[in-house]
């Protein structure tokens, strides 16, 4: 029998895309609620303890609403949203963080699938701290740009519906100005960050696709390290993982711009470590999809692990 997979929210940015990535495969049986019944508790509980896997693609209250109801302890769930990235009983999302992540994946029944910006933040950091080239408590700061899609329904009304009030021509801005955006705790968690990081997120008038970017200072580190040294660190992390590259020394010397668009519709992620070693600096970039490996794609690897199919499977 094919596992039935219910998909909360399916109407959102991440849950539409999650559907349609889905709707071609026959290997899963995709069930829907009644739209009229949506708001119905009863009818929402019976597809939500009747699914072998849940996907929560819903604002924080309402997927703790969601999760409260499911008492079929067979039921799997992957949390599309911040309300569980950091909670008890929940494993992170990121199969490539660690060599045993995968498999912690596989074991779960609960899953926090993780944010776009901290896909690419964790995945250049938390390798190098693991690995004690970098301390715990260096004072990191991570920037980049993401498309508007990133900002869900409100944010794209924003910069595609010309009657809606807030309608806007800006090109390019920054946010998070209050220091307070949600994916640092799930970035110091799993970054395995002493203190939290200066998070400096900015939005361009496109719509998907990013890069995350983290500066470092050599000298401040603990070893007499060159960018040759943080790259080979990344590479051995990410070695045979199959949506995440490390770009070669010579490519990333060889590139003078780097676009956040060229990932979009993927599940990949790509990893550079751009410096000479004479600069005693280094920018470690992430570039991503913010719909695919931060957010949809990334979920489907998730539901792939979690249901014993090959990790890849929908995903090429």
């Amino acid at each position: 029998m094919k596992p039935k997979i219910f998909i909360d929210g399916e109407a959102g940015t991440t849950g539409l895309q999650i559907r349609q990535r889905l709707e071609t495969r026959g290997d899963i049986a995709l069930v829907s609620i009644d739209p009229a019944k949506r708001k119905d508790a009863a009818a929402r509980a019976a597809m939500l303890n009747g699914s072998d896997i849940v996907v929560l693609c819903l604002p924080d209250d309402a997927a703790k609403e969601a999760v409260a109801l499911i008492t079929n302890p067979a039921a799997k769930v992957i949390d599309a949203s911040t309300a569980h990235r950091v909670a008890d009983g929940w494993t992170f999302g990121f199969p490539e963080m660690t060599a045993s992540q995968k498999d912690a994946i596989a074991a779960s029944t609960r899953v926090s699938n993780p944010g776009c910006w901290s896909t690419g933040a964790i995945a250049l950091l938390r390798p190098l701290v693991s690995s004690g080239v970098l301390n715990a408590d260096y004072p990191v700061t991570i920037g980049g740009v993401s498309g508007y899609s990133g900002g869900g329904k409100a944010m794209i009304a924003e910069f595609e519906n010309t009657s809606d009030p807030t309608f806007t021509n800006v090109p390019y801005r920054i946010y998070g100005l209050d220091l307070k955006h949600k994916h640092l705790p799930e970035i110091q968690k799993f970054g395995g960050l002493g203190i939290t990081p200066v998070m400096s997120p900015s939005v361009g008038r496109y719509a998907q696709g990013m890069i995350v970017e983290v500066p470092l200072h050599l000298d401040l580190l603990s070893h007499n390290l060159k960018p040759a040294d943080i790259h080979a660190v990344l590479a051995k992390a990410y070695q045979g993982a199959h949506f995440v590259e490390v770009i070669s020394r010579e490519q990333s010397n060889a590139i003078k711009t780097l676009p956040p668009e060229e990932l979009n519709g993927t599940n990949k992620m790509r990893l550079f470590v751009f410096g000479h070693d004479g600069a005693r600096q280094v920018r470690l970039v992430a570039q991503l999809d913010n719909l695919g490996k931060g957010a949809s794609g990334q979920a489907l690897q998730n539901m792939n692990i979690m249901l014993g199919f090959a990790e890849t499977t929908g995903l090429q």
